[in-house]
């Protein structure tokens, strides 16, 4: 089991609030905030996975959510986008194929037995699912995890905490009044 309650809010948010909390500065400061910095793309990476990793790092960059240390974790996510999109395409060609088979099966006056494209017919005559909607679905659930990770997914926003190394504007205003002093 999980840690109970709401997930911590990051420190920089706890800072733009005026630490309402009151925690404990040294919190607040001593986070690891690794240099914004987008990494290398891996060229071991599939077509469609660079593809997502030249659409989705400009904007991890654009909000401090990415550094060089991050580059196996997006280099995962990416691959499990590419391995979703390209099951999502076969199951949809499969599913086509199967309307195509159910009406040449009417055209001749023929009960068709085989499956819808998200199901197969098995060798032993039953239906099972069909292994693009296996993958289809394993790798949603991956890509769903790493959105998460990264903060890419609404719910998972406030949760990350961005490396101040961007953000430093933002929090030290020097004429702005603050109960935190020079942090």
């Amino acid at each position: 089991m999980g840690q109970r309650g709401p997930k911590p809010l990051p420190a920089n948010v706890h800072r733009l609030r005026d630490n309402p909390g009151h925690r404990p500065l040294h919190e607040l400061t001593e986070s690891l905030q690794p240099e914004v910095e987008i990494p290398g793309c891996p060229p071991h990476l599939l077509k469609e996975a660079r593809k997502e990793w030249k659409r989705i790092t400009p904007e991890l960059e654009r909000y401090g959510l990415i550094s060089k240390i991050d580059r196996a974790a997006l280099a995962l996510y990416c691959q499990a986008w590419a391995h979703m999109v390209y099951a999502e395409l076969q199951l949809q060609r499969a599913v086509a194929a199967a309307e195509k088979a159910r009406a040449a099966a009417e055209e001749r006056n023929v009960a068709y037995v085989g499956g819808d494209g998200y199901t197969i017919l098995t060798p032993n005559g039953h239906l099972g699912y069909s292994p693009y909607w296996v993958m289809k679905n394993k790798a949603a659930d991956q890509v769903d995890k790493f959105l998460a990770a990264f903060g890419m997914s609404p719910s998972s926003r406030g949760r990350v905490n961005a490396s101040n190394t961007r953000q430093r504007g933002l929090f030290d205003d020097p004429n702005a009044p603050s109960s935190f002093g020079d942090i």
